[in-house]
């Protein structure tokens, strides 16, 4: 495990904004140019991801050298709609990978996986609810019921022996968390009202926020999972599906509350972003300015930044390394070396 931290520790994620810049190689290093003018020079071992918002351009020669140094390319629209993703040969023991194909093709080791992973994000929406509580009281008691409710289904999960049946659990228990997430806003009620998730595209500016973060955890797992030589594309609780990263999605599930709800809660309450950030576009859809855009992914690397304790492993990590922790965790319980996937649960 030590190994694997200190190879990452300081490896961190390149966003890239500025329309019209044009990233090529030099050396060993990664420029950014903007109106012909270098704007940013980096040491490619530095570096463990490339994400590109909007008209990014890359040389293909590039691409190549970051496909040879395994760091992910994604390119995303401005509003961080995900096109598509640059990666070399795939890598990893060929072994690890077909006892993954064999253990997703069997119902009830799924099932089985499926039960941890979402536990764990039950645990763990139980918990950002429960230290709202704590913090700022519940004068209605709805953030509270909603929190019994997810004790039950966690009760429930114990015995369901189906994928059909937890997905059930797994979709009621997210209705309920999110229709208590607007009691979770403390200011700036009326930008940021929220009446129920809504994505494909955000309807308005909370949802927006969320599937913005969503997007760059998701970049950061899918990373974690191809590092470990797992197939990011064959899940468990989320079945194959052509271009659905079904594993990536699978382990977001217990770091969506931990990571991205919490980020999100945190940048409209201490009013690092505002309602006039957004705007609507025709049909409906919602999405972040320039500036609004930059907040957040400062904010998102910062939040990296932060250490904790590892609940597993024992051991103090940067947060920006649990995705890797936790395929790693997942890699050993594919070989054998675990009795079972012990998901991450914030305490």
């Amino acid at each position: 495990m030590s190994a694997l931290l200190k190879m990452k520790k300081l490896l961190n994620t390149l966003f890239v904004t500025t329309q019209g810049a044009y990233l090529s190689k030099e050396g060993e290093c990664i420029l950014v140019n903007v109106e012909r003018e270098v704007k940013l020079r980096l040491p490619i071992h530095t570096i463990g991801g490339i994400v590109c918002f909007g008209q990014i351009s890359m040389s293909p020669y590039l691409m190549g050298f970051c496909a040879e140094k395994n760091v992910l390319v994604s390119f995303l629209s401005e509003n961080g709609k995900f096109f598509a993703r640059v990666y070399g040969p795939v890598s990893g023991n060929v072994l690890l990978r077909k006892a993954q194909y064999r253990m997703s093709e069997d119902n009830f080791d799924s099932a089985n996986v499926a039960k941890n992973i979402l536990a764990g994000k039950l645990c763990n929406c139980r918990t950002v609810l429960n230290r709202f509580i704590r913090d700022h009281g519940d004068e209605t008691g709805e953030t509270e019921a909603v929190s019994r409710r997810i004790d039950q289904q966690l009760e429930r999960i114990r015995t369901v022996q189906g994928l059909e049946e937890l997905r059930g659990i797994e979709g009621d228990s997210a209705r309920s968390y999110f229709s208590v997430f607007d009691n979770l806003i403390t200011v700036q009620k009326e930008d940021f009202k929220f009446q129920g998730r809504n994505k494909r595209p955000p309807l308005d500016n909370t949802n927006a926020l969320l599937s913005f973060v969503y997007t760059l955890l998701a970049h950061d797992v899918q990373s974690a999972l191809e590092t470990v030589g797992l197939d990011p594309a064959v899940g468990f609780l989320h079945r194959d599906r052509p271009g659905r990263a079904g594993l990536a999605l699978d382990l977001m599930e217990e770091l969506r509350p931990f990571f991205a709800d919490r980020l999100v809660l945190s940048l409209i309450n201490l009013q690092r972003v505002n309602g006039k950030g957004f705007r609507q576009m025709e049909g409906g859809a919602v999405v972040m300015n320039d500036t609004t855009r930059k907040e957040v992914l400062i904010a998102y690397q910062e939040r990296k930044k932060d250490e904790l304790t590892h609940p597993f492993i024992d051991e103090k990590i940067n947060v920006g390394l649990v995705p890797y922790v936790q395929a790693m965790l997942f890699a050993r319980f594919i070989r054998g070396d675990l009795d079972a996937y012990p998901p991450f649960i914030w305490k």
